[in-house]
């Protein structure tokens, strides 16, 4: 059954998709936009130069934009209308890119507010700005819906950045969404869940059995294995694989010493003793004949070897 943050992934990502088809939309629109403002342009000129003005409603001086187009009648009006449009698509495939992540590290480094580092916010901002600047013109019905599309999905895509602030990127990720189902241990091949019961030692391996013996118990629902036998038992019946540590020295260990047996004196000496040459002195038990212990001390002097 699927959880909480199943829902928000596929949510998530539902609405990356309807902003990436948005703006394609939006890029689409703006092409067909500026071929048909090129070619108003260019009629309107021809007429100008010709003195044909019956096929126009204005002079070339009395109008402020040129018919059937959207480009004012000024000055370069016409490069600055083709100028618009252009920028429009730029921005819309940069606004794409940032949606697919590619590439992210130059987002990161160049463009950080569309990064991966940062929310949906930035990029429903520039969406809400590329509708609004379109919307605002006399635009065909091509052009009005694909501006609204986008003006809506950058109001979502604000909200949704105030609600999930720098979170919403990676929960939508399908990178991290097959990192997190992955295993922490690695397991001997695929081995459906288990349920080791501790009082009994019995294992179930699907959820009725389980909730059986659950139900009849007396303590808490979930009970703990701990570090001992039965967990490392349950592990190893579950598929997960653990190594033991390799036993090894510590380098700041003692080494071991070993004592030297004087020959004549049968005294004992260390390494230590031997090679400074120090005198021992040798204490020998002897019972004497009634069967009570005297304790002799044999003083000897010990020369080097």
């Amino acid at each position: 059954m699927a959880n909480a943050r199943t829902y928000t992934f596929i949510a998530l990502n539902a609405v990356r998709v309807l902003s990436i088809i948005s703006l394609l939309l939006l890029i689409g629109s703006s092409i067909f936009t500026m071929v048909d403002d090129v070619k108003a342009v260019n009629a309107f000129l021809s007429a100008g130069k010709s003195g044909n003005s019956t096929a126009f409603d204005c002079t070339v001086d009395d109008c402020d934009y040129i018919e059937g187009s959207t480009v004012p009648n000024q000055p370069a009006g016409a490069f600055w209308a083709v100028l618009n449009w252009l920028l429009v698509i730029f921005q819309s495939i940069v606004c794409i890119l940032s949606e697919v992540s590619w590439p992210s590290a130059f987002f990161a480094t160049f463009f950080p507010i569309l990064g991966p580092d940062f929310g949906l916010g930035a990029l429903g901002v520039i969406q809400g700005l590329l509708g609004a600047a379109v919307l605002s013109h006399h635009v065909n019905e091509f052009a009005l819906v694909a501006a609204f599309f986008v003006f809506a999905l950058g109001c979502v895509n604000i909200l949704l950045g105030l609600i999930f602030r720098e979170r919403v990127k990676p929960k939508r990720s399908v990178r991290e969404w097959r990192a997190r189902d992955r295993d922490v241990l690695p397991t001997a091949g695929s081995v459906p869940p288990l349920t080791y019961n501790s009082l009994t030692g019995a294992v179930y391996a699907d959820e009725k059995g389980a909730q059986a013996w659950r139900s009849d118990s007396v303590g808490s629902s979930k009970s703990s294995l701990g570090f001992g036998r039965q967990a490392t038992k349950a592990a190893e019946m579950r598929g997960y694989v653990v190594k033991e540590p390799e036993e090894a020295t510590p380098p700041y260990a003692h080494k071991p010493i070993s004592r030297i047996s004087h020959p004549s004196t049968n005294s004992v000496y260390s390494e230590s003793e031997h090679a400074h040459g120090s005198a021992s002195n040798d204490h020998e038990d002897d019972k004497d004949e009634h069967g009570h212990v005297a304790i002799h001390d044999t003083a000897s002097s010990a020369t080097a070897f």
